[in-house]
Parts: C-alpha cells; sequence; structure tokens
C-alpha cells in the first residue's frame, strides 16, 4: 500500500523558512525512482495549484512563478523522502501542503497526472 506523509509544516513569521518532508513508503528504491514527484498546495478560498516538481533522478527541477528563487524541492530516492525548502516566506504562501507522485508527467508541457497524494501539511506565515 503506497503512503505519502508529509511533516515539517507549521506556523512561522514572515521572512522565516520551514522545511517540509514527505516519507513515501510502499514502493520498492528501484520503484520510486520511477516516479516524478512534486508539491502542490491549496490556499484558502483557492484551487490546490502545482508549487515545484522534480525529475525521477532529481536532475530536473521546476517551480511556479510564485515560489521560484524562494522554495527548493529535493529528494532521496534511497530514503525515499521528497523534500520542500522554503525561504523568505510571505503570508500569501500560508496553505495547506501536499506531496504527490505522478502517474505521468510531461516536461514539454510541464504538466502530468497525479497518482498519489499525501494528506498535507498545514503552513502557516504571519505578518
Amino acid at each position: 500500500q503506497v503512503q505519502l506523509v508529509e511533516s515539517g509544516g507549521g506556523s512561522v513569521q514572515a521572512g522565516g523558512s520551514l522545511r517540509l518532508s514527505c516519507a513515501i513508503s510502499g514502493f520498492t528504491i528501484s520503484t520510486i525512482g520511477s516516479f516524478y514527484l512534486g508539491w502542490f498546495r491549496q490556499r484558502p478560498g483557492k484551487e490546490r495549484e502545482e508549487v515545484a516538481v522534480i525529475s525521477t533522478g532529481g536532475t530536473w527541477t521546476d517551480y511556479s512563478d510564485s515560489v521560484k528563487g524562494r522554495f527548493t524541492i529535493s529528494r532521496d530516492n534511497v530514503q525515499k523522502t521528497l523534500f520542500l525548502q522554503m525561504s523568505s516566506l510571505n503570508p500569501e504562501d500560508t496553505a495547506m501542503y501536499y506531496c504527490a507522485a505522478f502517474g505521468t508527467f510531461s516536461r514539454t508541457s510541464k504538466s502530468g497526472s497525479v497518482r498519489y497524494w499525501g494528506k498535507g501539511t498545514q503552513v502557516t506565515v504571519s505578518s
């Protein structure tokens, strides 16, 4: 049974940093290495949006314009963990953050179909 469990959320003041982790179970190391992984967020009153994506080996990444230069996505396939380092946080980053494993992903269109979702971790940034 595949599970994605996020952690590391919390409350922080504007300008601060947080590091989110997503522990992935139910995959072998070789299997997890075949999935593109990503972070999404859902801000209050808004639809869920893609924040960052990382390729199977971690050599290619993509970010939404709203977080580019402030967030860094990374992965450790041996530890089966996905990370999101968030810096220079502002109140507009307040959201529930979800990790995801894509069933399919296209670098050309920078979009894909999520096959597995985590349940989310809340990030609250106060001014």
